[in-house]
């Protein structure tokens, strides 16, 4: 099997795997990261999610030879991107993103955090003041199997004012 280069997290990995492997695996079993996971494999869930030249995409359906050259944020590198983009990191390192699910309690079973996460960091790097239905209709198609989705909306929004230097 051919080595393939992966620009992921800010790093450029070397791979071993069939360009038809996807994504997700290659993440998690060669990578070892802990960030996407598996959810449903249909791209339904979310929960594979990873952000590739910054817009949220499925890594559970998308092949390694999609990727190219093109730069892949996962979980794991969700503060050092938010950094890079000219964001402030909160007081504990996370992106503004993150610590508002963990303030808001989000939380719970841990499956669908990664792709909120990555699909709310997104929306609000295009839309730094979304309105409640803007955030909504972002998030529409990342299932909670705890049902949190009250407190990740007011995370999201807890988010866009720590983002926009307010206080939350």
């Amino acid at each position: 099997m051919a080595k393939t280069e992966l620009h992921v997290d800010g790093s450029r990995r070397a791979v071993a795997a069939a360009p038809d492997t996807p994504l997700l695996y290659v993440l998690t079993d060669e990578l070892g990261l802990k960030g996407p996971r598996f959810g449903c494999g249909l791209s339904q869930c979310g929960s594979c999610s990873v952000l590739i030249d910054g817009v949220e995409t499925r890594s559970c359906v998308t092949p390694l030879s999609a990727v190219g050259a093109k730069a892949v944020v996962t979980l794991e590198g969700m503060p050092a991107w938010h950094r890079a983009h000219g964001g402030k990191l909160t007081k504990t390192g996370l992106h503004p993103v993150q610590q508002a699910l963990v303030d808001e309690q989000a939380i719970q079973c841990g499956y669908c955090y990664n792709g909120m996460i990555i699909k709310a960091a997104e929306l609000l790097a295009k839309t730094p003041d979304p309105t409640e239905a803007q955030i909504v209709k972002a998030m529409n198609g990342h299932l909670c199997r705890c049902g949190t989705y009250p407190r990740i909306l007011k995370a999201i929004q807890r988010a866009a004012k720590v983002m926009a230097g307010a206080k939350a």
